[in-house]
């Protein structure tokens, strides 16, 4: 193998590791995909400008770019994913306490409670997006969004079609009121929505993979 190809395959390795695409890549370095493509089959190799830029990126170093020496450890933060986890498991008491709540007492402070419980989640997951590990950061963020991009609108949806449609402005979840269509389009648009983010996440996912 020559060196050109092994030193395409580390940035590859590298690229990947980190989640990002060939063109994320090519954008964070100044070139076009069609050379970060070339230098990861080793057709070309990226002179000293892109080479400092890609060990940048790629959190490495040149050495270990050219020759395959790995660097000496550096300091590394706490994994992102612990503080997705515990981001998620707040939102999801939040909507839990938030609906048992409002059922039992009826009251805006039931609502309030869980909309506070959420938004405690959106902080410890941001914390975590900024302190954490960023070789852990991409993969925290698809986890956090697959499931949260499904609860964190549920209540302000919710809140807005009960201010439309009935009296009961504070309640966490949508409240039937005949005739139905009301209700029927509120779910129609709340998985729908929900239901094409997760595709576009899906679909990103799988392109950075690539």
């Amino acid at each position: 193998m020559s060196l050109n190809e092994e030193l395409g395959r580390r940035v590859q390795q590298l690229r990947k590791a980190k989640g990002f695409s060939q063109e994320e890549l090519a954008d964070r370095v100044g070139v076009s995909r069609q050379a970060v493509s070339k230098w990861e089959s080793g057709q070309t190799a990226p002179d000293l400008e892109r080479l400092l830029a890609l060990s940048t990126q790629l959190d490495t170093t040149t050495d270990y770019l050219l020759t395959g020496q790995h660097p000496a450890a550096r300091e590394q933060g706490p994994d992102a994913s612990l503080f997705s986890v515990v981001g998620t498991g707040s939102t999801v008491a939040g909507l839990l306490a938030a609906v048992m709540l409002w059922y039992e007492k009826q009251t805006a402070i039931a609502t309030a409670i869980g909309l506070l419980l959420m938004v405690m989640g959106c902080v410890v997951y941001a914390i975590g997006m900024t302190v954490g590990d960023a070789a852990s950061r991409p993969q925290a963020k698809r986890r956090f969004w697959a499931v949260n991009l499904w609860l964190l609108p549920f209540i302000p949806l919710s809140m807005l079609y009960n201010i439309l449609v009935s009296g009961f402005a504070s309640a966490p979840y949508p409240i039937p009121v005949y005739p139905l269509a009301g209700y029927v389009l509120f779910w129609v648009v709340y998985l729908g929505g929900c239901g094409v983010l997760e595709w576009r996440l899906l679909r990103g996912a799988k392109t950075k993979q690539k």
